[in-house]
């Protein structure tokens, strides 16, 4: 019984060493195998009762029993185990297999030495993909290292793990000197403004694309690049961090502001020569903190040029925040601009937030500036001269960091003289100042102007209105446009909803513009049979310059190509080359 019970015990060894997928073997002091389980077999592709008792010369190439030769050599002189070392064998199908070998040696009770013992692996596949993924790195490392663009890239907490070359003329910082380092800790010769766009990629985990910045570089004071940054995700779907790629356009730009006629800067659009100065003084203004007093009538867009400083510049991704100072009466104002404490007046039942304070570290627009009180007026020179405010209520001043933007409609430099309107304010809010024409006075903006509008109430009618016919464009040429670019959205949006065609009529129009005299009104221009002689010379010399590509000449124009053709059909206009040729 006890044999059969040592039998049994064998027989489950026999079978759990033949379950395990790693080589096992013996051989004795003439290389003869005298165990080997079923992994070992299925490495030499033989079957086990050809290999027991075999020698391991007779199924190895030359080379690999010398190999063979003197491991088992210096294992046996030495008594030393040899572990995980590494061959390169050729079965007897001549494929050559990468092996990873243990050996010890075998000895019997006494302690008498009979043999060797042998774990092997094959390890040929795993070889293979570690040789790929070497390959492939060194490939990607000599990508990376030849961008000429900077790339840098954090973890989840903006911790740098790695940057290329490129970074260091880029930023002017060394690669191996900021890795593993936090973001806001590398000594970067600049205003690190690119690490806010990192920032908003890691909370949103959403791509940030060509965000324009000037760096403020100590080293290059000029410097304007583009910054761009992904999610880092791993092939499992985790969130590894972010990206950011930095690319060097201050050429791009100097070359666009001198050769580049644009038609629109963020929203603001147009190409008469007033607002490409306006377009070139908002650049230069963007990443400064300087205030800025915006003027103009109603209507000609003071508030996109206060979103366009603050959106192109290094306060993009913090508050803008918007207060309209004629709305509210003076005690309400001052709550609404620098807040409140409970009780401070009646009605106060909690503490409040002004605007300031919710406009930390972004812009506030200060609407109809001209319509604060001499209170307010005092309050609010306090805080742009020491950038610090007190809510009602309350004593202890509070610091702000703030770029303020005021608009106004009036003419402050005659309230000053009135008394209306304190100097000192005046002078300290027109550090700067942005005038914005009126509509009557760059009526050549209008055809541009008229096509992004009709774009956008497409969208949001869901209509597809090609545009507006000849007789609608010359009764927009010669009409005042008293409330300026204002009135015009407001004019086209009431067309939209009652035009039912592909083009909008005179009949859509309201009444005081289909009424209009088209002789009647100083400051207007006249147009013959409802047509602007200046439009058509305008398009007659955008086609010539681009050779009648009529979808060149669109794109010069700022107006859609079906535009383009309706327009040549409606001023009559030929290719007067082809005449010529002839």
């Amino acid at each position: 019984q006890r044999v059969e019970l040592l039998e049994d015990s064998l027989k489950r060894y026999e079978t759990i060493l033949d379950d395990v997928d790693v080589h096992l073997s013996e051989i004795d002091l003439k290389g003869n195998i005298t165990f080997i389980n079923d992994a070992g077999c299925r490495m030499w592709k033989l079957p086990r009762h050809e290999l027991m008792g075999m020698n391991y010369r007779h199924y190895m190439k030359d080379r690999d029993v010398r190999q063979y030769d003197r491991l088992y050599k210096d294992v046996y002189f030495t008594g030393v185990p040899v572990k995980n070392i590494m061959f390169e064998v050729t079965d007897r199908e001549g494929v050559v297999r990468t092996i990873e070998k243990s050996v010890s040696l075998a000895r019997d009770a006494k302690g008498k030495i009979y043999g060797f013992r042998m774990v092997s692996r094959d390890v040929t596949e795993q070889r293979e993909a570690e040789k790929k993924l070497m390959e492939h790195r060194s490939r990607l490392e000599a990508i990376f290292g030849s961008v000429k663009d900077a790339i840098i890239t954090v973890d989840p907490v903006l911790n740098v793990i790695d940057a290329n070359k490129s970074t260091e003329s880029i930023c002017e910082m060394a690669v191996k000197e900021i890795a593993g380092k936090p973001f806001a800790a590398c000594s970067m010769k600049c205003s690190q403004a690119c690490r806010e766009v990192l920032r908003q990629t890691l909370e949103r985990k959403k791509a940030v694309r060509e965000h324009r910045i000037e760096c403020d570089h100590q080293v290059r004071p000029q410097q304007v690049v583009s910054v761009s940054s992904s999610p880092l995700i791993d092939p499992r779907g985790n969130f590894m961090g972010a990206v950011m790629v930095i690319r060097d356009v201050t050429l791009l730009r100097d070359v666009e502001r001198e050769l580049r006629e644009r038609h629109q800067f963020q929203n603001l659009i147009g190409r008469n020569k007033t607002m490409q100065n306006i377009y070139s003084l908002l650049e230069d203004l963007a990443n400064l903190d300087t205030t800025v007093l915006v003027t103009g009538e109603s209507g000609t867009g003071k508030e996109l040029v206060a979103r366009a400083l603050h959106y192109s510049g290094n306060r993009a991704f913090k508050p803008f925040t918007t207060v309209n100072c004629s709305a509210l009466a003076e005690s309400l104002l001052e709550s609404e601009l620098f807040g409140h404490v409970k009780g401070a007046f009646t009605g106060a039942v909690k503490d409040k937030q002004g605007r300031f304070a919710a406009a930390d570290g972004g812009t506030i627009l200060l609407d109809e500036i001209g319509d604060i009180s001499p209170l307010i007026q005092v309050k609010l020179l306090r805080v742009l001269q020491e950038k610090e405010f007190e809510r009602v209520g309350e004593s202890t001043p509070r610091k702000v960091d703030v770029r303020v933007i005021a608009c106004t409609n009036k003419d402050l430099k005659e309230k000053v003289r009135k008394g209306e309107f304190r100097q000192d304010l005046y002078y300290r809010l027109k550090v700067v100042e942005v005038a914005l024409p009126p509509l009557r006075d760059r009526l050549e903006d209008v055809p541009l102007l008229v096509d992004h509008f009709c774009r956008v109430f497409n969208g949001r009618f869901g209509k597809e209105i090609e545009g507006i016919s000849s007789e609608v464009l010359g009764r927009f040429m010669n009409y005042g446009w008293p409330g300026n670019v204002r009135e015009l959205e407001h004019v086209l949006e009431h067309a939209f909803v009652l035009c039912r065609g592909g083009v909008i009529t005179l009949e859509h129009l309201p009444a005081e513009l289909r009424h209009l005299d088209p002789a009647d009104g100083a400051g207007r221009r006249r147009v013959k049979a409802g047509r602007s002689p200046s439009e058509r010379e305008e398009i007659r010399n955008a086609l010539i310059k681009t050779g009648w590509n009529k979808a060149k000449a669109a794109r010069l124009l700022g107006i859609g190509r079906r535009t383009i053709y309706r327009k040549i059909d409606d001023y009559q206009l030929k290719d007067e080359s082809i005449f010529r040729d002839s």
